[in-house]
């Protein structure tokens, strides 16, 4: 296998691994998702994390800060290191959508996102977080569907009070019913439907030499079952959630905002270009 160097001893047969997962992940509460520990090889993903830069210092990098996310992220594809992009190659190869084909038993063919919109190389630092929240559901330049997240933690020695646990919370936002750890060499796959709520919204408390880092990935597929759609005529956008008994936990106002903004032809029109030409290019 081209990429065996990559995965552990136990994931050297993806499709055999898949099959003995997926009733598992079906089966998941509260929205379909699996965490894998060690699916890939500690000697690679260390060489993974030895190439990781602080995101802090790129000038390519999104830096977020308001009150529903703070945190920095980079999808420039074509400047990661070698290793990152060797990797990147890997989960967008047919090999691993293959397992991710297997293992959600989604009836659409899924395919990779190689502009990376949303994904890439993600770093919050101590005080960061990210709301509750549902994610974008079309692709922003060719409106696939967008419906599996993949993510690959990169943090040794992690500890439950740096908080920064993945939370997945039921459809009403009424009880978090999984706190998932992002320690080094884990891999947690979900569905992505108007109902998969997650995040980590209390801010990180972490020594300040450290970082939460993680890899990012979507996968996409051309239509959907209506039943993951809350509403057809719903805008394409992150939604930020309230915690139940928390008031103004995220910031909905904002989001609102923008869509009051992108009512109008302008701004319509302004954003198409940007997807069309300048996000386009800069991934080539």
């Amino acid at each position: 296998m081209k990429y065996s160097k990559i995965l552990s001893k136990k994931s050297q047969n993806l499709n055999e691994l898949a099959l003995s997962l997926k009733n598992q992940y079906s089966s998941a509460d509260p929205f379909p998702h699996l965490q894998i520990d060690n699916f890939f090889s500690n000697e690679y993903l260390n060489s993974v994390l030895n190439e990781f830069p602080d995101l802090s210092n790129l000038t390519n990098s999104q830096n977020y800060k308001n009150q529903n996310e703070i945190k920095f992220a980079n999808n420039d594809y074509k400047h990661f290191p070698e290793k990152i992009k060797n990797f990147f190659n890997f989960l967008n190869s047919e090999s691993f959508l293959n397992f991710l084909q297997t293992l959600t038993s989604i009836n659409e063919k899924l395919l990779a996102d190689e502009q990376l919109n949303g994904g890439g190389l993600h770093e919050i630092k101590t005080g960061g977080l990210l709301k509750v929240h549902t994610d974008f559901n079309k692709h922003p330049t060719n409106n696939f569907d967008r419906r599996v997240n993949v993510l690959i933690y990169l943090n040794k020695d992690w500890k439950e009070e740096y908080k920064g646990s993945l939370e997945l919370w039921d459809k009403e936002m009424k009880e978090c019913r999984q706190k998932i750890l992002p320690s080094f060499n884990k891999m947690v796959i979900f569905s992505t439907t108007d109902f998969s709520n997650h995040g980590h919204p209390d801010p990180i408390d972490c020594p300040r030499n450290i970082s939460r880092k993680s890899i990012a990935l979507y996968y996409f597929s051309q239509g959907r079952p209506k039943e993951e759609i809350l509403d057809k005529d719903q805008k394409n956008r992150t939604y930020f959630k309230n915690r139940d008994g928390i008031r103004d936990d995220a910031d909905e106002k904002r989001e609102n905002l923008k869509d009051f903004f992108r009512s109008f032809k302008f701004y319509k029109f302004m954003k198409n270009f940007e997807k069309k030409y300048i996000r386009r290019n800069k991934n080539k």
